[in-house]
């Protein structure tokens, strides 16, 4: 049995391998004559104190020990076997089909967007000519939208299944095995693409089916059951079995199962803004001055704060990042942030965002399951319309918005559609702006020099989770009423990125399989 070792050394030791085993062996009391193998399991920055550090967990065998190693993943062929529907493409939806093939399943995919190469076409018409395609865009096509908005795959939630399985099928596909061994392991948006196509292409050659612009129009189920789908207003399909991973922005899905009787519910949700510094700003700030050190990356942050009973905190946070437009529909703007594999924009982006209860909103009711989204549908518009009913973003300096004022100027910043200068105070619900304010104000007191007018605010981040549920039993992952609808990840309000989306789409197979007594 291998024995875990916790050191910390300094960032210029990190890749001197004899003083790591020299910090090993001081706390394990052996020698290398005893050791038959060593790696590294963990790696993370701790920069609390003013002197930075790698905190290292090192898992050492001695000799004689059994060395076990992992099975790749491995396919199977189930071109005959029983069919299993999956209604999206995103993290949730390939995991999903990964894992049907592992027990024996059949799974067909439909995607409303296309495949990650058509999508750059698709992409790049919004930031160059403004121009939204509703069916293919950041959020909806071939991988969701973490294909094309950065691919970190940090995750908080390790009681929701088995994270280092997850990250393993993505070694498997071609990512790094860094991403094993890294507290916030990150892709890059520039790898991710072949990483899900590899995916895809695997699922193909199994037997499994996916197919692309086969956007899911209406549902039936009977007697409580569901029995079959409409794809593109098309022919009926049936189906007894159907895991929806739609995503959360997927807002018609949401209007056709309530349409259809199938209980949805507002939930909690956040929405802010999202704010860009220099990332030379951060790394001084995070490294206490030693910024310029060849052996630590782009530095992150992390912040939260309490105001009025609202959670403000940082939300996606991008070093070396770019600010993307991930609007969905035409009349609407939207924001949000991703870094290529090296991290190497000069620029540095977050989320900073406001916690929102539907009791909190204004326009709550109880009976209205929609009370959380049209919140949202409605700030996402009044920033369209405020900043001239293009892609432009309406922004404003930090310190300005904190004061009231409109900034006379903006300087450049990564977001390349363009920017609208406007005072937010105005265009923001008043709940949202207040807390932003206070929260900006406490953060500057603890990053000293975070509250900076060189900061740029760009609005809305409005797309962190979904502000719809969709109910499942918490045994069966069914739908409370409707057995054979399996609600899954982000789009139904159980997951909040890459990982714990994969993850759900998973548990969600899994519950298929045993169901279908198929092992």
């Amino acid at each position: 049995m291998s024995h875990l070792v916790q050191i910390s050394i300094l960032p210029h030791r990190v890749e001197d391998e004899e003083h790591i085993l020299d910090k090993v062996f001081e706390k394990v009391k052996l020698g290398m004559d005893d050791v038959q193998k060593w790696n590294i399991r963990k790696r993370s920055i701790d920069a609390r104190q003013k002197k930075v550090k790698y905190n290292l967990q090192i898992e050492i065998w001695e000799k004689g020990e059994e060395i076990t190693s992992r099975e790749i993943y491995k396919i199977q062929d189930v071109s005959e076997a029983k069919e299993v529907a999956i209604i999206g493409a995103g993290p949730a939806g390939l995991y999903a089909a990964l894992r049907a093939i592992e027990g024996g399943m059949k799974p067909i995919i439909y995607e409303r967007g296309k495949d990650v190469r058509s999508r750059r076409r698709d992409l790049a018409a919004i930031n160059k000519n403004h121009i939204v395609n509703p069916e293919s865009n950041y959020c909806f096509g071939e991988g969701g939208a973490g294909t094309y908005s950065d691919g970190k795959l940090y995750t908080r939630s390790k009681k929701r299944g088995n994270v280092l399985k997850a990250l393993e099928w993505f070694v498997d596909f071609g990512a790094t095995p860094d991403i094993l061994i890294d507290a916030h392991p990150h892709i890059g948006t520039n790898k991710l693409p072949q990483i899900i196509t590899s995916m895809r292409e695997t699922i193909e050659k199994a037997g499994g089916q996916v197919h692309f612009s086969s956007k899911m129009t209406d549902i039936r189920h009977e007697n409580k059951q569901i029995t079959g789908i409409q794809i593109n207003d098309g022919e009926w399909l049936t189906y007894d079995n159907v895991i929806l991973a739609t995503g959360h922005s997927a807002r018609d899905i949401f209007y056709l199962l309530h349409k259809r009787g199938i209980k949805v519910q507002a939930k909690p949700f956040a929405i802010g803004v999202r704010i860009e510094h220099q990332q030379e700003l951060i790394d001084q700030i995070q490294y206490h001055g030693d910024d310029q050190n060849p052996y630590l990356p782009p530095a992150s942050y992390s912040l939260v704060e309490q105001v009025d009973g609202m959670g403000v905190y940082s939300f996606c946070m991008c070093p070396g990042g770019i600010i993307a437009p991930c609007a969905t529909d035409t009349d609407e703007v939207v924001t949000n942030g991703w870094s290529p594999s090296k991290r190497n924009n000069p620029y540095a982006n977050s989320g900073i965002v406001v916690s929102v209860s539907p009791e909190d909103l204004p326009i709550y009711s109880p009976e209205d399951p929609f009370v959380s989204l049209n919140f949202q549908k409605q700030v996402e518009h009044d920033c369209w319309v405020a900043a001239g009913k293009t892609q432009n973003v309406p922004a404003q300096r930090m310190i300005d918005f904190v004061e009231g004022k409109t900034s006379t100027d903006l300087p450049k910043t990564s977001y390349f559609p363009g920017l609208t200068s406007v005072d937010l105070n105005k265009i923001l619900p008043e709940l949202l702006a207040t807390r932003l304010s206070a929260a900006f104000l406490a953060f500057g007191k603890k990053m000293k020099g975070y509250y900076t007018n060189e900061a740029i605010l760009h609005a809305p981040e409005s797309r962190t989770s979904s502000p719809v549920q969709i109910p499942r039993d918490p045994f069966t992952m069914e739908h409370i009423e409707i057995k054979g609808l399996y609600p899954c990840a982000e789009g139904a309000g159980y997951a909040g990125g890459i990982i714990s989306a994969a993850i759900d789409g998973i548990n969600c197979m899994d519950r298929v399989i045993v169901k279908n007594q198929i092992f």
